[in-house]
C-alpha cells in the first residue's frame, strides 16, 4: 500500500451510529483495495449483520474460544494457573476471522466480565493483546468498533491504535459523552482525534458540536441524515452500492484520514 497500516477506533455513547460508522467506512476504504479487517469490540455483537453478514451465520467469538486462549495464555485447567501476559497473537486474524463484504474480514472479539476493571483473566488478557498488537495482524486497515467509552481496554487501544474516530449525535448527552471521549484518547496518547457528528438534519448548517467543540478535535466531520440507513438495516451493503448520500460524506472522511495517516 505503500503507507504504514491504518488503526482507528471508533467510540461514542450509545446509540450514536458507530456500528453503522464502522461498517460504511470499511466498505469505503475496502473499495479502494484496501485490505480492511473489522474488529467488533462490543458485546452486543450487531456488526457482522451490519456488513450483510446473514444472522444464520453462526460466530464465535474470540473470548469463546477455549482452546486457543488456553495455547496463547494459559491460566485455565492444565495450565497450573500460571498465565502468559505478553502471548504472540498475530495468527488470530487468520484463524478466527470470517470473510465480510469484498475485502473485508470480520474479527468479533466478544464480552469479558469485568473488562476494565484491572482483572487479569485469560479472556480479558488475550483481547487486551489482540489490541494493543494490531500491528502486527496481516491486512492494511484494522477497524474497531467499540461499547461506549475507552476504558474497557484504555491501555491496550492506546498502544494499538493511531486514530479515534469519537461519534455523537445532535443530543446533549451524546456531546458530553463526545467531550469525555476526546480527553481519554488524549490521554491514551492517540495521535489523531477526529469527531464525526452523525445524523444532522437537512437545512442544520452549523450543529451546536461544532461550535462548543472547536479545539477539542483536529477535525470535525459532519454526516447527514439519510433514509438508506434505515430503510436498509441492518446491512449497509446496499448503501454502498447504490451510493447513497451519506456515501459521499464517508469518501470524504476515509479521504481526509488517509492524507493525514
Amino acid at each position: 500500500m505503500g503507507r504504514r497500516k491504518i488503526r482507528i477506533v471508533i467510540a461514542g455513547k450509545g446509540g450514536v451510529g458507530k456500528t453503522t460508522l464502522t461498517a460504511l467506512l470499511a466498505c469505503v476504504l475496502s473499495r479502494q483495495n484496501i485490505r480492511v479487517l473489522a474488529v467488533d469490540g462490543d458485546p452486543q455483537a450487531n456488526l457482522a449483520a451490519t456488513l450483510g453478514i446473514p444472522l444464520s451465520q453462526p460466530i464465535t467469538p474470540i473470548s469463546e474460544q477455549k482452546a486457543y486462549i488456553q495455547e496463547k495464555i494459559g491460566g485455565v485447567p492444565g495450565r497450573g494457573g500460571f498465565m502468559v501476559l505478553n502471548p504472540d497473537v498475530a495468527d488470530v486474524a487468520d484463524r478466527f476471522s470470517i470473510p465480510a463484504a469484498e475485502g473485508i474480514r470480520l474479527l468479533v472479539m466478544g464480552g469479558v466480565q469485568n473488562a476494565g476493571t484491572g482483572c487479569l483473566c485469560p479472556e480479558y488478557t488475550l483481547i487486551s493483546t489482540v489490541l494493543a498488537n494490531t500491528a502486527s495482524l496481516p491486512e492494511d486497515a484494522i477497524l474497531l468498533d467499540t461499547p461506549a467509552g475507552l476504558e474497557h481496554f484504555g491501555r491496550a487501544v492506546a498502544q494499538g491504535f493511531d486514530c479515534a474516530l469519537i461519534v455523537t449525535d445532535e443530543s446533549y448527552n451524546a456531546r458530553a459523552v463526545a467531550r469525555d471521549l476526546s480527553r481519554l484518547a488524549r490521554q491514551c496518547g492517540i495521535r489523531q482525534v477526529l469527531l464525526v457528528v452523525n445524523r444532522v438534519s437537512q437545512g442544520s448548517e452549523n450543529p451546536v458540536a461544532i461550535g462548543e467543540m472547536a479545539g477539542l478535535f483536529q477535525k470535525i466531520w459532519v454526516l447527514p441524515h439519510d433514509p438508506c440507513i434505515v430503510r436498509n438495516e441492518p446491512s449497509v451493503i446496499p448503501v454502498v452500492r447504490d451510493h447513497c448520500p451519506i456515501v459521499r460524506n464517508i469518501e470524504g472522511l476515509s479521504g481526509y484520514i488517509l492524507a493525514h495517516d
